[in-house]
Order: structure tokens, then sequence, then C-alpha cells
């Protein structure tokens, strides 16, 4: 049975116009993976926000209690006892004029940026290389920090940073398909409630308008956001 048969056998057991609930939702997502590698769970929010007003662009952080399933690279500019601090945290890399250098030169073998605020100004030099790929280190993400062990800790475990989008989404990866349900369960749930805690005041009207589930090949199976409300604070 070829992939385009068994994702259209799939898209026939997902009604597009039902908004399930988490357990279903689930179920369904873990008993149709038909990939060959193990999938990223993916989690679409749609926000009844208004990005392009200062007040209600939302972007936070949220560690995962399951991580992510992926192996995170870090890099870590800092300097003097801050070094050994990052290393024993777990970071990948560590230093700051070797790899300023590196990174000007066109190396790009790490995911995350981690720095101290006393070499931002060398790091500054790299705007212009990691700013259009997501990596500028920045304190609203807790990437420029003092606590290198902590921020380096929290990455390993499973931190990832959201932001919206232009028109209102947010869209981030929350575990493998390979994951067990309840420890993908635990993850999304994990999100939504940053999500729910980050509502702007100036957000005004139905705030969680769509959210959808699916996995890197999957179909999108929409949840019922009033449920996911209820779940949180069950």
């Amino acid at each position: 049975m070829s992939t385009g048969k068994k994702y259209s056998e799939f898209r026939k057991k997902v009604n597009s116009r039902t908004a399930y609930d988490l357990d279903d939702a689930v179920r369904l997502l873990k008993e149709n993976s038909f990939a060959k590698f193990d999938e990223t769970v993916e989690l679409a929010v749609r926000l009844g926000v208004d990005p392009k007003k200062a007040d209600q662009m939302i972007r936070g952080t949220v560690v995962l209690p399951h991580g992510t399933g992926k192996k995170v690279r870090v890099l870590v500019f800092t300097k003097g006892e801050k070094v050994t601090e990052a290393e024993e945290a777990g970071a990948d890399y560590v230093g700051l004029e070797e790899y300023v250098d590196k990174v000007q030169g066109g190396w790009f073998d790490f995911d995350v940026v981690v720095a101290s605020p006393d070499v931002m100004g060398m790091v500054g030099k790299l705007g212009k290389a990691l700013g259009p790929r997501g990596l500028m280190p920045n304190p609203k993400s807790g990437t420029v920090t003092m606590d290198i062990g902590k921020a380096v800790s929290d990455i390993k475990k499973g931190k990832i940073a959201y932001r919206v989008d232009k028109v209102g989404n947010v869209h981030v990866g929350i575990g493998k398909v390979s994951f067990s349900e309840s420890q993908i369960k635990e993850n999304l749930l994990a999100f939504m409630d940053a999500i729910v805690r980050a509502r702007p005041a100036a957000a005004k009207g139905q705030y969680l308008r769509n959210v959808s589930l699916s996995s890197t090949m999957g179909v999108g199976i929409k949840l019922n956001p009033s449920g996911l409300v209820a779940e949180l604070k069950s």
C-alpha cells in the first residue's frame, strides 16, 4: 500500500467538521501514523489577537514535561567561570571569539544559542547571520541570561519558544509520535496552559479560535478548544 493510499484512508477516518476531545484526537494521531520515520507531533493554534498591535504580540517559552524527542544542540557564548557552568549543564559548544568567527564563516551546526549579557556586544555582530534563522539570543526568550546553567538545562529538558505569526497563528512541535498517549497529552496541555496564561488583556472576544493536532505527514485533527480549557482546569 502506498503512502498516498494510507494518507487517503486516514483522511476518511478524520471528520474535518468535528472538534475532537483530546483523548480521541491523540488516539487517532497515533493509530494512523504511517511514515517510516518517527514523525513530529505538531500543534497549530489560531488565536483571536491582532499581532500588528504591540499589546497583542504573544511570545514566550515553555518546558515540555516529556521533552521534544529531539536532540537539541546548544551553543553558548560566554566567558570566565560561566564557561564551566555551561559545560556542566550539557552545552554542546561553549566559548566566544572562536565561535563568533566560526558563525561568521558560515558554521550553523547548532539549534539554539544562549549568551551571557556581558558578551552581547560581540555576539551582536552576528545579527545578520543568526537573526534570519531565528537563532539570535534574546532576553524575552530566556536565551540572554546570567543563569547560563539553568538556561541550558531547560533547553535540554525540552524548553521550546513560541511566537504568534502575522495572522494570529502559533505553530510548534510538542513531541514525537513514538511518545505514549499520556506523554503527548501532558506536553500538549503544558503548552496550552502557557498559551492561555499569555492571553493579553487587549484581546477581545474568543481567544482560542482553532486548535489542530497533526503529525509531520498526517492529517490535521481539530480539537475542541473549550474541552482543552476544561482539561486545564481539572
